[in-house]
């Protein structure tokens, strides 16, 4: 089990609690894979919803292999019980878009709202989106969008929206969205010297219209992990 309560209470006030009534949206994200943004991301999901006064929505960028649903369900002991699916779209609006889409049997076309479905994390505070991946079909293949329709319309029912996206060496979802982002975290290795790739994508995200708040130096061992925080110059 990861205990990082302390670093996560670092992180929450150096990032600034969002003022009521207006939901925050903050991104994580890595230049390598392995960096440990998932693990960061879920644990600063689980303080933020002990915090906020509203809702607390995960979501996982990574459509190739989504993992926070199932992390979370293997350990009800420290996050709590499941519950059932529901949609995790308030108006049909979603950050992807499944293609060839799939032809329904009464006309039309399969929305790609029916593959994201949200769950519940013990109790109403935290909730985590899930992608379907096992409904696609054949050569259909999902891909994030920069439309800012979901995250509009789910700001109107969460006070924070922690956002979990793939490294940049896997995927581009972390520029794509950036724009849409109130903060986007670089999740870094702390036993990685070499800043220069972090650097390169604090300035793709900036390109993008996002807005990086800085890094965040990770080393998960099997002990106590420790954190350090670092603005990027």
């Amino acid at each position: 089990m990861v205990d990082l309560n302390v670093e996560m209470t670092e992180l929450w006030g150096a990032l600034g609690a969002p003022p009521a009534g207006r939901p925050h949206v903050i991104q994580f994200v890595s230049a390598r894979r392995g960096e440990g943004t998932s693990t960061v991301a879920r644990e600063f999901a689980r303080f933020a919803s002990r915090r906020a006064g509203r809702k607390t929505w995960l979501i996982d960028l990574d459509l190739n292999s989504p993992s926070q649903f199932r992390e979370m369900a293997s350990e009800p002991s420290r996050f709590g019980p499941m519950g059932p699916p529901v949609a995790a779209s308030p108006d049909g609006s979603v950050f992807f878009t499944v293609q060839p889409p799939a032809p329904r049997a009464e006309g039309g076309v399969w929305p790609d709202a029916k593959f994201l479905t949200g769950h519940s994390v013990g109790g109403p505070r935290l909730w985590v989106a899930r992608f379907n991946r096992e409904a696609l079909r054949g050569r259909q293949q999902a891909h994030i969008i920069p439309s800012a329709d979901y995250w509009r319309a789910l700001r109107k029912h969460a006070e924070v929206i922690v956002v979990d996206s793939p490294a940049i060496d896997r995927s581009q979802a972390g520029p794509t969205v950036a724009a849409h982002m109130d903060q986007t975290v670089l999740v870094v290795s702390a036993d990685q010297a070499d800043v220069r790739q972090p650097a390169m994508l604090r300035d793709a995200i900036t390109a993008a219209g996002g807005r990086c708040a800085g890094m965040f130096f990770n080393k998960v061992t099997v002990q106590t992990p420790g954190f350090l925080k670092a603005i990027l110059p």
